[in-house]
């Protein structure tokens, strides 16, 4: 009976270590809890800290003492931006969010990935993938180009590119993938894709998207979706607490790499338009996950029924 009681108190044990290992595992996923830390700030801080050591060398070495640059604020005058949090600048946006990604694929731990998001398995135009295609890792202006011209041609908003790169995190951490020179252009497609519909006013649809990649078949799309709707394990929901710690750890990789928006003085008309603005976003974030569900009608039925044509285009 003690053998029995022993083998039973050791099975409960592992059972509940196993139990509270997952569950430590899911809250430190950033792109579900607000208190973890976002993976592309922390695959930034290694290049950050060379840049950093870098340009303190060459300004004690090279560099003579001359006019400030960078705007201060004083108590007569304040310097912000247009970049709130309710209202982000979309080419600031774009850029830090291409940035993040550009981090991503140059410090990944490894090469995993799946046939799905292969470009040279699932060509996104006629031309010939370079031979080098998986071992060339891409500039942050080919990503920002590449990224740019989808949201210009879609039309999509700021709010979009950051829920954008919550589902990229949140791909790489269910699915345990990295993003690499082979996969990025079609994984960020695809959270592109599933943010836009989910998150913006009014959806773009699948054939909409092949009509800006002239040479990607509708069902190429569709296909896509639906790997990357059940690698998210159909958890689109995204808490407003969560779009607001990316938002501001875009700021941060924006501030560590140098990517100063315009300041402008603070002046009695800009503030009337920053609590306008204020205002007229409240309603709109307070309650972030019940319009994400109401958007994705169709593809919150996909947990149940798995229609996917209720999703595609």
């Amino acid at each position: 009976c003690s053998v029995v009681f022993l083998f039973c108190f050791v099975f409960s044990s592992g059972h509940n270590n196993i139990f509270f290992a997952h569950k430590l595992a899911l809250e430190s996923n950033p792109s579900d809890h607000a208190r973890a830390s976002t993976i592309f700030l922390s695959k930034s801080q290694t290049d950050v800290r060379d840049k950093r050591k870098s340009n303190h060398i060459n300004h004690i070495s090279h560099v003579s003492p001359g006019p400030m640059s960078k705007k201060y604020s004083s108590c007569s005058t304040i310097f912000i931006d247009d970049n709130t949090v309710s209202q982000p600048n979309l080419k600031s946006t774009i850029k830090c969010v291409t940035l993040a990604i550009y981090y991503h694929i140059k410090n990944r731990d490894s090469g995993k990935s799946l046939d799905i998001f292969d470009e040279k398995l699932h060509p996104l135009s006629r031309e010939p993938v370079p031979d080098d295609y998986s071992r060339v890792d891409p500039e942050h202006k080919v990503i920002y180009r590449f990224v740019r011209t989808l949201f210009s041609a879609a039309q999509l908003t700021a709010e979009c590119a950051i829920v954008t790169l919550v589902y990229l995190e949140r791909l790489l951490t269910y699915a345990e993938l990295d993003i690499c020179p082979a996969n990025w252009k079609r994984i960020v497609l695809g959270a592109i894709l599933l943010a836009s519909k989910v998150w913006d006013d009014q959806a773009v649809w699948n054939v909409d998207y092949c009509q800006i990649l002239k040479d990607i078949t509708v069902e190429d799309m569709n296909e896509m979706e639906r790997h990357f709707l059940e690698l998210l394990q159909f958890n689109i929901n995204v808490p407003a607490s969560v779009y607001a710690k990316y938002y501001f750890d875009l700021r941060q990789l924006a501030d560590d790499n140098n990517l100063n928006f315009p300041l402008e003085p603070l002046n009695n008309q800009r503030a009337q338009k920053l609590e306008a603005i204020s205002r007229l976003c409240e309603d709109k974030y307070k309650d972030l996950s019940r319009a994400a569900i109401r958007r994705s009608f169709s593809a919150d039925n996909l947990i149940g029924i798995r229609h996917y044509n209720a999703v595609l285009s």
